[in-house]
Formats: C-alpha cells, structure tokens, sequence
C-alpha cells in the first residue's frame, strides 16, 4: 500500500521521508528551527542560541528596571536605549552591572552628559505624552510641571546607582 487518500482528498505521502518534507513544507520559517538545522543534532549543547551582547543588553534592562525609580517611565526607555548603545556595557559583556554602573557614572561625571541624557528624556516624553516637552534654560528655575529636571534626573541616577553597587556587593 503506498497510501491512503486524506480527508482532503490528497494521497499521503509512503515514506517518513515524504512525510517529513510535506510537513516543513507547510510549516512557516523560524530563526531558531534554522539555527537548530545548523548546528545540527546537539550541536547547540551548552551553549546559548542567544549572543552574548543581547544576553548583557538583556541583563542590563533587567537591572535599570529594577533599580530605577522612573514613575513615567519614559527615563527609562531612554536609558535602557542610550546603556545598549553604550561602549561600557561592550567593554563588560561578561559582567552588564559593571557596565551598567560605569555608564551611569560616566553620565552622573558630565554635566554635559547629564544635560543630553534629560533633553533626550524630555523630547520622549513630549512624543510619548503627545506634548510640547518642558526644556530647562540656563539661568532660570525648571518648569513646575516639567517631569524630567536635570536635579531630578541625578537624583534618579544617583539612586539607580546606590541600589545596582549595593546589590553588587
């Protein structure tokens, strides 16, 4: 018997082979199955089909989420955006909160960084919030209403930076 007729009307296939072939076939391509047809049968044992650099990308969010107070929320996109641009967190790969930590400091130590890190969060926000975002001025008070301050933004550093040491150590 080299098959039988399906509910569809179509012969099945008489041999595993065929089998498997009408199946893949069928079925819509993936990036792991792909990576698994690769590396062959355990070929990937141990090791992760992730890299390195999306794991300490990963890791690092993690960290900054949990650390930082950021109620809007909108900080932090812009951090997590800016950490997984950065070179510090490339140079640690091994280790994301000492890139994370190394990053942040490096912002805390510019008050030109500092400055670019809060008119990037103020233009977020003002996309996010469908807004004219708030910009501070040299030489006059910040916005009452402006969420995103250059003091309130080091306080938010500066804490973030106490709980990833502390939790480091």
């Amino acid at each position: 018997m080299s098959g039988t007729i399906g509910d569809a009307g179509e012969q099945a296939p008489s041999s595993d082979a065929e089998l498997e072939r009408e199946v893949r076939e069928r079925r819509e391509f993936s990036i792991a199955e792909a990576l698994g047809r690769l590396a062959g049968p355990g070929g990937m044992k141990g090791a992760s089909p992730v890299s390195l650099v999306h794991q300490a990308q990963a890791e690092a969010e993690r960290l900054i989420r949990d650390h930082l107070s950021d109620p809007v929320g909108v900080l932090l996109g812009v951090l997590i955006r800016d950490i997984r641009e950065g070179r510090p967190l490339l140079d640690h790969l091994g280790q994301p909160a000492t890139g994370v930590i190394s990053h942040v400091r490096g912002i805390l130590a510019s008050a030109e960084q500092l400055r670019e890190l809060v008119r990037m969060t103020d233009m977020a926000w003002g996309e996010t919030m469908g807004e004219r975002p708030c910009f501070e001025r040299d030489g006059q008070p910040a916005d009452p209403d402006d969420p995103y301050t250059t003091a309130s933004v080091r306080t938010a550093l500066t804490s973030l930076l106490a709980g990833l040491e502390g939790s480091a150590g």
